[in-house]
């Protein structure tokens, strides 16, 4: 680079920097992944609803337009979703990461009709809108060879909870998923990694009405989140000690967890009072 000005040299060095997609950025995991990533000096490809909360963090933590771009979507549309996926790929080029981190918590009851609806919001958010926010990068990632694919589920997928069923189904689901892709793409060097949080304190979980061992910050979260992704890991359970729990949950016979639920607190349902 020599013969640059020190602006040249700062701009040809952004446009190099490796670049990460993320949804669900305006808030809790998501805004805290893209304030990790962009701390690396990374460029950043935002989306989320809300283009006005997304824009309104950037301009307080002094992140300008030429290290970050928000793109406007709802993952339940995929028409939505997938545009945003495209002019992120002709605005700013390939991803290096592509985490689907936007997700929905709600509580269901199977005896309430409308709540039909809300296990199929959960569905189409949590999974559908996942497979619509990888599916605009794979062909690219085939061809150049390279990339990370990013899920994040939740230690929810692990057993079913009363009243949390659509959300730990969805969440299964997700894990079922990744770790087909996983074996889809291997060939062609793409990595998928599996993220399951535990509890982490976000706009989802800051209404639960039982207790929360081991309760994270959502800052706290993505800083042991990058270094999982920098390595490609498979299937990682953050923190630590909740994935120590939920490998014991996993081994409790169905009959004692029966038992062990009866009369536990239950999800929220969507408008329920406090």
């Amino acid at each position: 680079m020599a013969g640059l000005s020190l602006q040249e040299r700062q701009a040809l060095e952004r446009e190099r920097a490796p670049l990460v997609f993320i949804t669900g950025a305006s808030s809790g995991i998501g805004q805290a992944l893209a304030r990790a990533y962009a701390a690396r000096g990374w460029r950043l490809a935002l989306v989320a609803r809300r283009a006005e909360a997304i824009q309104a963090w950037l301009d307080e933590a002094g992140i300008g337009p030429k290290q970050a771009q928000v793109h406007v979507a709802d993952v339940r549309d995929r028409e939505a979703i997938i545009a945003a996926g495209t002019r992120c790929l002709i605005e700013q080029g390939l991803p290096d990461i592509v985490i689907a981190n936007a997700g929905i918590s709600v509580g269901i009851d199977t005896a309430e009709r409308e709540d039909l609806a809300v296990l199929e919001d959960l569905y189409a958010t949590n999974v559908v809108g996942m497979a619509a926010t990888f599916h605009p990068f794979i062909r690219p990632m085939r061809l150049a060879r390279r990339g990370t694919l990013v899920g994040i589920a939740s230690v929810a997928a692990i057993r079913g909870l009363p009243g949390h069923g659509g959300y730990c189904a969805s969440k299964a689901a997700v894990v079922s998923y990744c770790e087909s892709l996983r074996t889809e793409l291997r060939k062609d060097r793409i990595r998928v990694v599996t993220l399951l949080p535990g509890f982490v304190d976000t706009p989802l979980t800051r209404n639960n009405r039982y207790a929360m061992p081991f309760l994270l910050s959502a800052e706290a979260f993505a800083r042991r989140a990058l270094p999982v992704i920098d390595r490609g890991r498979r299937h990682v359970v953050i923190p630590w000690p909740m994935g120590l729990l939920a490998l014991l949950l996993r081994c409790v016979p169905g009959f004692l967890w029966d038992r062990v639920m009866v009369g536990r607190a239950r999800k929220q349902r969507r408008g329920a009072a406090d």
